[in-house]
């Protein structure tokens, strides 16, 4: 069975050995507002499709203003808009996280439900956001997979699948629970420091000679040169 820890060991490594320390927008959301489950839940919806940088700068201009559910659910609409501008599809999100932040004053008496059952019946909560919830705002062991997670352990090799859900259900049997918590948070930071998307910074990997993607781009320049 792959060593899993092994491999979130190395990333870790590789990241504070080059000076990749900045945390990630939830890391940033988790300590800026002390764990709070109700804003990890809003600045997760917010996030979507969103560079860290304006999810950041929307939280903090949301949240100065309105202090919790109740506070959202009886806001003007537009006036939500102004706060999150900064993030995309900031009009759709603001109907989103006003209709959800009704649900939790109303049903659910102003706190944010602790269970993936619960979160997954809100408007717009999927599992990512969902596990997030979980993992961020309660400390409750959970994979949020996005697409930082999904595109890593694939390259690697560790997993073969072809989406988020299929990802966490493979990752949960070859990953002890204990582990849980840190996978997303190094994850997302190696993926968006090393292992990214377009042109991965393959030099400063350690995982690359057991990399399925590091050693077939290497097989291409080979066969390339050869030709």
């Amino acid at each position: 069975m792959t060593d899993i820890v092994k491999i979130l060991e190395n990333m870790t490594d590789a990241l504070d050995n080059n000076r990749f320390l900045r945390s990630t927008a939830l890391d940033q959301l988790k300590e800026q507002e002390k764990g709070d489950p109700f804003k990890v839940l809003i600045g997760t919806i917010l996030s979507s499709r969103t560079r860290d940088e304006q999810t950041t700068r929307a939280v903090s201009r949301l949240f100065a203003k309105y202090k919790g559910p109740q506070d959202i659910a009886d806001a003007d609409i537009k006036d939500i808009e102004k706060m999150i501008s900064s993030v995309g599809f900031y009009n759709t999100k603001a109907k989103r996280i006003k209709e959800v932040s009704e649900i939790i004053n109303k049903k659910y008496h102003g706190k944010t439900p602790s269970n993936i059952k619960d979160l997954l019946e809100l408007p717009g909560v999927g599992r990512k956001t969902a596990n997030c919830v979980l993992v961020y705002g309660f400390n409750i062991p959970a994979i949020p997979v996005d697409t930082h997670v999904h595109r890593i352990f694939n390259r690697l090799g560790i997993i073969k699948t072809k989406d988020p859900y299929d990802t966490e259900e493979a990752i949960s049997k070859i990953l002890d629970r204990k582990y849980w918590l840190k996978l997303n948070s190094t994850a997302v930071r190696y993926g968006q420091n090393i292992c990214l998307p377009v042109k991965p910074r393959c030099n400063y990997c350690k995982l690359k000679k057991n990399c399925n993607y590091y050693i077939e781009k290497e097989e291409a320049v080979v066969s390339n040169c050869l030709e």
